[in-house]
This record gives C-alpha cells, structure tokens and sequence, in this order.
C-alpha cells in the first residue's frame, strides 16, 4: 500500500506539538492514552459532570453539582501558626451566602482569582458543614463572560496520578480540531438503517456527550465508532489472507503409509475432533494453495498427535517438517513424545535449539540442509540463517502467540509458499477468533482422549488454610505431586514473588525443605528449567514433591505424576489463567483434586468466576464466560495472548457488530478486491486511520 494518506498526518503528530503540552504532561498524557494526537482522539470519555444547574446560592441543594453567580465577600486565611486549618472566602448573593474552602493554598493564587467585591461564576459540588453551604476547592471560578464556557455538560475521562481533568479536557479538545473532513467509507444505505451519524460527528458527539446514554457502548454515536474499528480489522486481515492465499503453495498428497503406522503405535484411538480435524488439514494440504490454519485445542486435547500427523504427508510426500515451540522445555516435551511415534514408523527427527552448539549443531543443521533429517523440533533457533531445510512443506507454529509476527514470517520464509498450521491450547471465544485469525481456517478440538479422568475442582475458604496444608502432607505421602500456585498482586512482580517467597518458607518449615522447590518470573531460563526438571523428573526420589510457583508454570508442562492443583487467592485470577493452571493436573491415571483457596467475601463477578470453574472443564464454555464477564479487552489477558486490543469496540457487547463487519468485507473484496473504487480509496483511510497499514504488511505469516 501506499504511504499515509496526507490528510490523516496531522492526527500522528505527537502530542507534545499541541500549544501548552511541555514534556512532563506529555509523558502523563502518553501514560494515560498514548503519545500521538490520535490516541488523544481515540480516549473516550466514560463519565460527565452536567454544570447546566444554575440556581440562586439560597435554592442550591446539597449534594448537587452547581454553577453559582456569585460576589466575593471576604477573604479569611488561616492562622500562620496553623496552616493546617482551610483558607476560606465567603461569597453570596441577593438570596444567602456560600463559603469556599481551601486546603493548603496560597494567598495570592486566591485574591487574584478571587478579589474582594467582584463578581465570580463558581461551579462545583454543594456541602453544608455546621448548618452552613459550602464549596470545597470549586472545579471551576471564572468571571461572567466566561460563563458560558463552563456551564455544560463536561466529559470524564480516565485520569493517571498527577494529570487534572482540566488539562485532559484541554488537550483532547486541542487534538479534537485537528480532525480532517474525511471521505465517508461507510455505505450509504447502512448509516440509513442504523441512523448512524458520520464518523466526524460521531466523535465529536463521543468527547461531548449531552447524556449519560450517549457514553453507553450500545448507543448510535458508539456502535458507529465500534464498527468503523471492526470493519478496519476485518478488512485488514481480509486483504492479508487473499495475499497469503495468491502465494503459490504445493499439492501434498502422501500415501498414508507412515500415518498408519504411528496411528497403530498411539496408546489410544484418535478421538472424534482429532479426526474431523486431520481431514480438514488434509484438504489444505492436498490444495494448491497455501495452508493457513489454526488449531484451537483444549489443554489434553491431543495437538501435538495432530501436529505430527499433519508433518508425516509432508513427508510422505518426499519433504520436510518443522515444529517450532517457545521454550526449550516445551520443545524437549514434544521431543520426548514424538520420538517413540517417529520411531515406530522409520522417520529422522532431530532437536535444535540455542543452547546446542559446535559440532553438535552443525551435524544437526548438515542433516537438516541434506534432507536426512525429515522432522525438525526446536525453539526460535529453527528460522535463524543458518538453518537451511532441503525441502520444507510443512511448517507448524505451537502456541503461537508466544512468538512475534516477524518470527513465524521468518520460519515460513524458509521456503516460498510453506503450508502454516499455528496451535494454541488457549481457548477463544469465537468472536475474538474473528479479530485475531479472519484470515485463517480455524479447527476446533473440543473432546479430550479417551481415559482422561475429570478434575474434582473445589471451593475452599481460605481461613482452611491449616487445613489445606496437612490434605498435601497426605497426598505427597502417597506420591501425589503438588503444584502451589501464590496470588496475583495486582500487576506487580515483585509484590507476587514476595508471596512466592513467604509461601515456600511456610511450606518448607512444615513439609521439608527438599520436598518444596520454587519458580518465579526472576528466574533466568535455565534456571527454572532446571527447578521444573527437578520437579517433573522420576529419577530422583528425593527430589521436591511441591512446585510453589507464580504464573509462570509454562503452558503444555506435563507432569502426570502433579495430581493437585492449590490456587491460592484464586477469586483474583482471570478465568482463562485459572483453566490454563488447572490444565498442568489431570494428565495421568490417577484421579486430581483442584483447590481453588478464595478470601471471603466474594464480589459477584469473582463469585460467578470460581462457580464456574468447579462446573465446566469445557475451555471453550469457560473462554465465553470470561468474555460475558470481563469484556474484550480483558478476556484472556489480550495483551499476553497476541490477540488485538480495541480502543472503541468491546466485543462482549458488539459481538453482532463483528459479524456485520465480516459480512461487509466480503462483499466489498468481492465488488473491489484492489480498493480502487471511490469507496475501496475511503476505505484505505480508515485502514490508515487504526494502523492496520503495518498489519496488512506483516499481521500474517504470509
């Protein structure tokens, strides 16, 4: 695409260019929304103060926002041996008098503002202290030819420590003026139907709100700005699958032969979704074009069978495969699986990852290049320049939202037109689905293998906790291994490691020290590696039988002999990082136990959380459920998730909204597939407009 239309530049001037915005504003204006004028644009308003009120000081009810006219009677400082004590100025008219109260003022701020025996408009909240009105430091005092200004209706917006309303509201209205008249990309007959008004107004209407409905999400001025969001990521990913799809791909047809046998080496029968799924591959590959597929399946669901199933056609087929893992011991754990599989069917597979070095590395990286090796598992280290494949048709990406763009473009690259299967044991909803992977066929692994015994999931107080304690001594006595979750402190690291801490000292003194290890966010790679391997490994029965760990406890870590699950504060994790955690148990033959250890009382929604994670295992029952009760932008921990944040769409309301959008752009790539027509240039700038310029370039693996 083109560069940035110039109409739309003044929007990403940075913010520091608006008149009055010094650099230590800027850096709280960047906190709190961004650092360009368009994230100023884009920070809605989700309050309003009305200052229309205007009556005489005597009818000025308590408890009320008002705009008073009022003359400035006297002032009355504190005592200098008490400055502690309020700076008062009493102020009234014709029907009674109001004090105004300030806390550690200065005098001459104040007899400037407020000089004796001169009128002022003060508008604020009302008070009566000691049978008398009063105003608290006024949000307003202006003179009459100023009133007008400031009685309104006047936007809240979401604040950060140290930046006022006053300067906020300044700012956004400064960046507001900036906005151009821009083509309409919307059809026609649409903005009828829903009486939506052009996009300028509606922003417009959006910072200036005359109602409380109007900051509503389901209001016209905010479905307006929520859709022209949704229909730029659609298009976005809409344009970057038809580029990815014009990308020559290879027919790949095997004869089945080393399929059979690895499926007759499986301990167990391939379940029903397993099945669907391996169909639906087969298809893709056996099409000229390129696969572009994710595989959405549930923790145990069996994804890594499926992934080497989908690797044997290629190289059945006379090619090569690679599966690319985020961490080294999520890599050897697939390994470890996959080994005895290939084996079983007479196929070469090799490990690499950073940490291999010297000749080692290069006998690696010599079988790969000659084709002697057929399967390739490792880390990032597999799309470095120095790996060469002799003929790579398959390529699949395991939780894929653990690597950049850039990385999994890097591994495709390897050879043109790569067939792409992306995998995540991370269930999501199907409207975030939409947003994240429009551009990709989507398979869905929603039954577990035969023989997997459900988790018993229980709600226990936390005043239990002595309790607790001595069910674990009980449980390590008979083999059992435990993994001991420490809370969440809301963002801090070194507030949830300090519980880390506090907790494997408690464990240790009870329990023994060498039966409790630990891993947190601290820890270099190789050591937590090394203090997972202690607790996973069954060659050292001496080894920890208690893991204490933060969130870090890496998705996929198989330890079958880890039977119960302790999530303590569990009323303060999200819904799907409860399932993920719940997910490290319940992977052998014996039964598991997860407690979910909470501090009464409850809110309803923490409530509505744990009840539903003691009554479904279903990942995808809970992933809608967490978006029913946190919205988009909190569902999954979308920053963590490499799924997209919205400024102005909240897809737990504008879920219909999506749907529409994705309708739309079918139609319009139909009608105009380049977006040459007057509407396709319309629709460029809104493209432009919400930065999907660079995802049309590199959001996709294509």
């Amino acid at each position: 695409m083109a560069l940035r239309p110039t109409i739309l530049n003044p929007l990403f001037a940075a913010v520091d260019t608006l008149t009055g915005i010094g650099p230590r504003i800027a850096k709280l204006l960047e906190k709190v929304a961004g650092s360009r004028l368009i994230d100023l644009i884009w920070h809605l308003p989700n309050g309003l103060i009305d200052r229309r009120f205007s009556p005489k000081v005597g009818d000025a009810p308590p408890g009320r926002i008002c705009t008073l006219t009022v003359d400035v009677l006297a002032h009355s400082p504190p005592p200098t041996r008490n400055s502690r004590l309020p700076y008062k100025v009493t102020c009234g008219d014709d029907t009674g008098r109001i004090t105004l109260t300030f806390f550690h003022a200065q005098a001459d701020y104040l007899n400037q503002t407020l000089p004796s025996g001169e009128t002022r408009v003060i508008s604020g909240k009302v008070e009566v202290y000691d049978g008398k009105r009063q105003m608290a430091h006024p949000d307003h005092v202006v003179t009459e030819s100023q009133k007008e200004a400031i009685q309104r209706v006047e936007p809240i917006y979401p604040l950060t420590a140290g930046l006022s309303p006053k300067t906020l509201v300044k700012a956004v209205d400064s960046a507001m003026e900036r906005l151009p008249d821009v083509p309409e990309w919307l059809d026609a007959a649409q903005i009828k139907r829903d009486q939506w008004p052009p996009w300028k107004d509606a922003l417009t209407a959006a910072h200036h709100p005359e109602t409380g409905f109007e900051l509503d999400a389901t209001s016209p001025i905010r479905h307006r700005l929520a859709y022209d969001e949704l229909l730029s990521n659609q298009l976005a990913l809409a344009l970057v699958r038809v580029k990815a799809r014009r990308l020559a791909g290879r027919s790949i047809q095997g004869d089945g032969q080393l399929r059979r046998k690895a499926i007759e080496a499986l301990p167990f029968t391939l379940t029903g979704a397993q099945s669907r799924t391996l169909a639906e591959i087969d298809q893709d590959l056996a099409d000229a074009t390129r696969m572009l597929r994710l595989l959405q399946g549930d923790v145990g669901s069996g994804k890594t069978v499926v992934a080497l199933l989908t690797m044997l056609s290629a190289v059945e087929a006379g090619g090569q495969a690679a599966l690319m893992v985020p961490t080294e011991l999520l890599a050897q754990q697939h390994l470890a699986t996959l080994e005895p599989l290939c084996a079983a069917c007479g196929v070469s597979i090799a490990f690499l990852s950073g940490r291999i070095k010297g000749k080692a590395r290069e006998a690696v990286l010599d079988n790969v290049s000659s084709g002697k090796t057929s399967i390739l598992v490792g880390t990032h280290a597999l799309f470095q320049k120095d790996v060469e494949f002799h003929d790579l048709l398959i390529a699949v990406v395991d939780e894929q939202h653990r690597f950049g763009v850039h990385q999994r473009l890097e591994l495709a690259q390897k050879r043109r037109g790569v067939d792409m299967l992306v995998m995540t044991a991370t269930p999501i909803p199907r409207t975030l689905t939409l947003t994240a992977y429009g551009d990709m066929d989507v398979s869905r692994l929603d039954e577990k293998p035969p023989g997997r015994k459900p988790v018993d999931t229980r709600l226990v107080n936390l005043e239990r906790l002595v309790e607790t304690i001595s069910a674990v001594q009980r449980a390590i006595k008979s083999g059992a291994k435990v993994y001991w979750i420490c809370p969440l402190v809301e963002e801090s690291e070194t507030s949830d490691l300090a519980a880390a801490e506090d907790r494997h000292r408690h464990l240790s003194q009870i329990l023994g020290e060498d039966n409790v290890a630990m891993v947190h966010g601290r820890l270099k790679g190789p050591e937590k590696d090394a203090a997972m391997a202690a607790f996973a490994g069954n060659d050292n029965p001496n080894g920890p039988k208690v893991l204490v760990a933060t969130t870090v406890i890496e998705v996929g870590v198989d330890v079958p002999e880890a039977t119960v699950m302790i999530i303590e504060h569990a009323e303060r994790f999200g819904l799907a990082q409860l399932h993920q955690l719940r997910g490290r148990i319940g992977r052998g033959e014996q039964a598991s136990t997860c407690l979910l250890l909470y501090h009464a009382p409850l809110t309803e929604t923490a409530k509505a959380r744990l009840n539903t994670m003691r009554d479904t295992e279903d990942g995808f029952v809970i992933a809608e459920e967490d978006l029913k009760l946190r919205g988009g932008g909190e569902v999954l921990g979308t920053r963590q998730s490499g799924l997209p944040e919205f400024r102005l769409a909240d897809l737990a309301v504008h879920g219909d909204l999506l749907i529409m959008a994705r309708d739309d752009t079918k139609l319009i790539l139909e009608r105009d597939p380049d977006l040459k027509t007057d509407r396709g240039e319309a629709l460029r700038t809104l493209l432009y407009l919400f930065e999907q310029d660079a995802a049309i370039q590199t959001l996709r693996s294509g």
